[in-house]
């Protein structure tokens, strides 16, 4: 069994479960500690970031951090799932539509918006995931949500089909937009492909498909990986022995954030974040 920790960004293959991925690397790596940051959908393909080791500490920080995406969207279509996967339950003439009307549509939604998530996703509601209790006949309706569109691209309107980029804050649903643009032109809407470029500093230039890690298993060594992903604070050799026990550092960090704190050999000690004047462990992972 494997003990080396870090991320293995994976471009995953449409029709996939994020979890069978997950089982995929645990064979390749040769170890049962693995789990990825974010789920995508069985339809989806791209960016999966998932962790080996002790690296899958770090993947609910790095689930906070934005998010890119490729989308199409079908308008004149509404689906039960918001997407290609569920079931058709309304169709309208999209005719009538311009497509300077259907740019300026989508192009409002930036910025930070309130969104109410689907009610097939993996959201908790009381200790169950919304889609769990959708599928076992529940009418579900969960609360919106802030989130930040950060910059949405309309690349291209074919007809009744609408290809974006979005760039986005974690627990934005792409499918969400979809719905709620096509309901605000009067015809519903649905995604059909959704392919996530990058998660954070990761990007599809950083990954492998799961074929090409099967050749060549390629894992990010986790001190690389967190110098990647988070702001980064250099500590001198008593800091560092702080660090490795927990203790709060007298330091004022590069931000407010979680951010990494090195050995003064490189080696990757903790997440900290600034309280007050001094700073405080939000994980430690040595040992």
């Amino acid at each position: 069994m494997s003990q080396e920790s870090g991320l293995v960004v994976v471009d995953k293959p449409g029709g996939l479960t994020s979890h069978a991925v997950v089982g995929r690397v645990r064979r390749l790596a040769g170890t049962r500690k693995v789990g990825h940051a974010g789920t995508l959908d069985p339809m989806a393909t791209g960016v999966l970031v998932v962790g080996v080791n002790r690296a899958t500490r770090l993947l609910g920080h790095l689930m906070l951090t934005e998010k890119a995406y490729d989308a199409t969207v079908r308008l004149g279509v509404t689906t039960t799932t918001d997407d290609a996967e569920g079931e058709v339950v309304a169709t309208t003439a999209t005719d009538g539509l311009d497509e300077s009307r259907v740019r300026e549509v989508f192009g409002a939604f930036t910025g930070e918006i309130d969104q109410v998530p689907s009610a097939v996703s993996a959201i908790k509601v009381d200790g169950k995931r919304a889609y769990q209790r959708v599928r076992e006949g529940e009418q579900v309706e969960l609360a919106a949500r802030r989130v930040t569109i950060h910059e949405l691209t309309v690349r291209a309107v074919r007809g009744d089909e609408v290809d974006l980029t979005v760039r986005c804050s974690s627990g934005t649903y792409v499918r969400a937009l979809a719905r709620d643009a096509g309901e605000r032109l009067g015809v519903g809407g649905h995604l059909t492909a959704l392919r996530r470029t990058a998660v954070g500093p990761f990007d599809l230039a950083a990954s492998r498909t799961l074929d090409e890690l099967g050749e060549t298993f390629v894992l990010t060594p986790i001190t690389v990986a967190a110098r990647a992903a988070f702001p980064a604070y250099d500590l001198d050799e008593r800091q560092a022995a702080d660090v490795r026990v927990g203790r709060v550092l007298d330091a004022v960090l590069p931000t407010t954030g979680p951010v990494a704190v090195f050995a003064p050999d490189g080696e990757f000690l903790a997440l900290y974040e600034q309280a007050g004047e001094q700073a405080r462990a939000v994980a430690v992972f040595t040992g």
